[in-house]
């Protein structure tokens, strides 16, 4: 019997098939059928605490603005306590997410405030998340802005949300750090429950017609994951917190290398987008499939097997690997 549960965030899991933030988890339906398709825990879409503001702010708008002009005008508005900006749809779409499945449910937080970051954290808590995932995706655009104090920063965070709550959080990082087994260090003895790696880089384009910077986003794909089996697979054992990959998981086997690399679960959305959320249920198939092909009783036994710390030549990871991988590539011969 192929046993597949893993731990995450203190929680038992059934498999390492997670649902990480996107479109999808908007809707209760959908959450219904990932649940339906084997996937054994949800992050629910970001809430983000500059819309918060900006809809604060359009409605106070839209409030003194009238009422300057008609004394009356009051009554053609709605109840307040009936206005769902974000935050209170956000909070509600918790709880009914948490009544309608069993599996965990883990709300995530992106602020742009440390006042932001903890009272929003408190009420996705009382909400009834059963843990809280910190997108934390800020891009220091200063040149006076020091790369200490970034570090800092985040580290305050984490350290002040932990304060707060009790549910377990998990940080989600970008890669661009001059250390990063350094920032999971410090992270981890602020309190971080889990570490997910990566966060990915949103990079605009230009439109050359209209010469404006516009959104551009593409799908992941699988060679996106090696950044993070590299992280993932020199942090395992150095750090308390839990290791999860995010980013470029599309198939059984990039499950499985994130497994071996040392993470905890494996998070997905751009595979769920691409081929539909049943698409789940046929990466369980093939994992199972290949456990047993390969004679694998466990996921746990696997959990870090190919870790810097397991393997018997780590400079893989480190910089002879880099010039290795240089000397290697060699041209091929036109041909004419």
């Amino acid at each position: 019997m192929i046993e597949l549960t893993t731990k995450y965030l203190g929680m038992t899991l059934r498999t390492p098939l997670v649902a990480s933030a996107g479109p999808y988890t908007k809707d209760i339906s959908n959450v219904l059928r990932m649940e339906d398709a084997g996937l054994s825990a949800v992050v629910l879409h970001s809430l983000f605490e500059e819309q918060i503001e900006l809809e604060s702010q359009e409605l106070d708008r839209m409030l003194s603005g009238h009422t300057e002009s008609y004394a009356e005008s009051l009554s053609y508005f709605p109840d307040m306590s009936d206005y769902n900006i974000s935050v209170d749809g956000y909070l509600e779409h918790v709880r009914k997410v948490k009544q309608a499945v069993s599996i965990p449910v883990i709300g995530s937080l992106n602020g742009s405030s440390m006042g932001g970051w903890v009272e929003y954290a408190r009420q996705i808590e009382q909400a009834g998340a059963d843990g809280l995932e910190l997108n934390v995706y800020n891009m220091a655009t200063d040149p006076d802005v020091t790369g200490h104090s970034v570090e800092e920063s985040l580290v305050d965070l984490v350290s002040h949300v932990k304060a707060t709550v009790r549910i377990p959080i998990a940080i989600k990082l970008s890669p661009f750090f001059s250390s990063i087994p350094n920032m999971a260090r410090r992270l981890d003895l602020a309190g971080a429950n889990a570490l997910v790696l990566f966060n990915r880089f949103y990079q605009p384009d230009f439109d050359l017609q209209t010469l404006e910077v516009y959104p551009h986003l593409v799908l992941s794909n699988s060679n996106e994951l090696l950044l993070r089996l590299h992280w993932v697979a020199i942090l395992f054992g150095r750090v308390h917190a839990d290791l999860a990959i995010t980013g470029g998981v599309h198939t059984a086997i990039d499950v499985i290398k994130s497994m071996m690399a040392g993470a905890r679960i494996a998070m997905m959305t751009s595979c769920l987008l691409r081929h539909g959320l049943n698409y789940a249920g046929q990466l369980e198939s093939d994992l199972v499939e290949w456990m047993e092909e390969q004679e694998y009783s466990s996921i746990e036994q696997m959990q870090g097997s190919m870790s810097y710390k397991n393997v018997p030549d780590p400079t893989a990871f480190e910089r002879a690997n880099y010039m290795r991988v240089l000397s290697s590539y060699t041209l091929r011969q036109a041909h004419h």
